[in-house]
C-alpha cells in the first residue's frame, strides 16, 4: 500500500493535511508521536496536539523504537508517524552515530512501505537554509536529510507542505524522463 512523506518548514500545515487523510480513510488509525516533553513549551505543544487528535485513534509515544512500533501496529490501521524531525534528534541526543540512524530509518521505512494499509510519514525539510556555524547543528542537518531520503526513497508519495499548500514531488527519474521527453 502507499506510505506518503509529508515534508515542510515548520507549522507549514503537515499534521493538518495527515489527519485530513486519516479522516478520509475511515478506518482504523494508529498515531505513532517521536515527540517527548523535555520542557514546558514541548509539553504545552504535546498536549494542544493530543487534544487535535481523533479520540479514536491510537496513540503511541515512542522517541526511538519506531520499527520495532510499526511492526506492533494493527494491520488493518493507517499509520502516521510524527516525526522525523524529532525522533532525528531523539537518536542524536542519545548518541546514536549517523550510519545507526540510517539503518533505523531503513528499517522503519521498509517496514511501512509493506504495510496492506496507507501510512503517513510527517518530516521537516533543514537543508533549505545557510549552513549552520557548528558541528552539531550540520550534523542534525545531515542525518535528517538522509533520513528524510530514505523514507523518500520508499515512499509512493512525496508531498512538499508549504503554508497550507501542497506541492507533489517526483522521484530524479521521473524529473528526467519529463526533461527528456520520453
Amino acid at each position: 500500500m502507499a506510505m506518503t512523506l509529508l515534508i515542510g518548514g515548520a507549522r507549514s500545515g503537515k499534521s493538518a493535511l495527515a489527519g485530513e487523510l486519516a479522516k478520509k480513510w475511515g478506518g482504523p488509525v494508529t498515531f505513532i508521536a517521536t515527540g517527548e516533553a523535555r520542557d514546558d513549551e514541548m509539553a504545552a505543544r504535546i498536549a494542544r496536539h493530543r487534544d487535535e487528535r481523533d479520540e479514536t485513534w491510537t496513540t503511541i509515544e515512542e522517541p526511538i523504537e519506531i520499527a520495532k512500533t510499526i511492526a506492533e501496529v494493527e494491520a488493518e490501521d493507517l499509520v502516521i508517524l510524527d516525526c522525523l524531525t524529532l525522533w532525528a534528534s531523539n537518536l542524536m541526543d542519545r548518541g546514536s552515530d549517523p550510519r545507526d540512524g540510517e539503518a533505523r530509518a531503513r528499517e522503519a521505512s521498509s517496514a511501512l512501505s509493506r504495510r496492506n494499509t496507507p501510512a503517513i510519514v510527517i518530516t521537516n525539510e533543514v537543508g533549505s537554509g545557510i549552513v549552520p556555524d557548528n558541528e552539531l547543528a550540520r550534523a542534525y542537518r545531515d542525518l535528517l536529510g538522509s533520513i528524510n531520503s530514505i523514507f523518500a526513497a520508499d515512499a509512493t508519495h512525496v508531498l512538499f507542505v508549504s503554508a497550507g499548500r501542497v506541492t507533489p514531488m517526483k522521484r530524479t527519474d521521473e524529473v528526467i524522463d519529463d526533461v527528456l521527453d520520453r
